[in-house]
């Protein structure tokens, strides 16, 4: 079934525009966090728990908006091979997307970590205290958090391909909201 708009929904815009930033900066911090042994890596730390399960919640307001209400088709010249590419990497943006802080939150739980969101304000663990499983998780986040940072490089190329050298309405049909 293809949806009769021409444009994605405000909230899918504003989720879209608000998440976007916040993937890039945690990325930058999560980063700078295993960069460094200095006072900022407790700050960073400080400000990627929390910033992480917000994400996460924000994903899954995210996917119910964009599996209830479409997305806007395709431009009907588009080749095939892109329009495959296309949905196997928003596929995969939204798997990264959800993954990245629930393998995150393992991993803590795991290590014995508490996940602080705010002051004493702390999640329950979701994974056993295992160090084992924590060296894999830590891991597996890492690797995962090149795949997401690749993965949007890739979807920012693309969008500035659809703006700059198709121009065919897919940038704007998120930028804008029209084609």
């Amino acid at each position: 079934m293809k949806p009769a708009h021409t444009h994605f929904s405000p909230l899918a815009r504003i989720l879209h525009w608000t998440m976007a930033p916040l993937i890039i900066a945690m990325l930058f911090i999560g980063v700078g966090m295993v960069a460094t042994v200095s006072h900022a890596h407790d700050t960073l730390i400080a400000i990627h728990k929390p910033l992480g399960i917000a994400l996460l919640l924000l994903v899954i307001v995210r996917a119910g908006v964009r599996f209830t209400g479409g997305s806007p088709p395709l431009p009907d010249n588009m080749p095939a091979s892109q329009r495959i590419a296309a949905k196997a990497s928003h596929w995969v943006l939204y798997a990264l997307m959800a993954a990245m802080p629930l393998i995150g939150w393992a991993m803590l739980s795991a290590a014995g970590y508490p996940i602080t969101l705010y002051g004493p304000l702390h999640l329950p663990p979701i994974a056993p205290h295992d160090n084992e499983l924590f060296a894999v998780l830590r891991a597996l986040h890492s690797w995962l958090a090149f795949a997401l940072f690749a993965t949007v490089l890739l979807h920012l190329a693309a969008a500035l391909f659809h703006g700059l050298i198709r121009r065919d309405g897919v940038l704007s049909s998120m930028a804008r909201g029209g084609r």
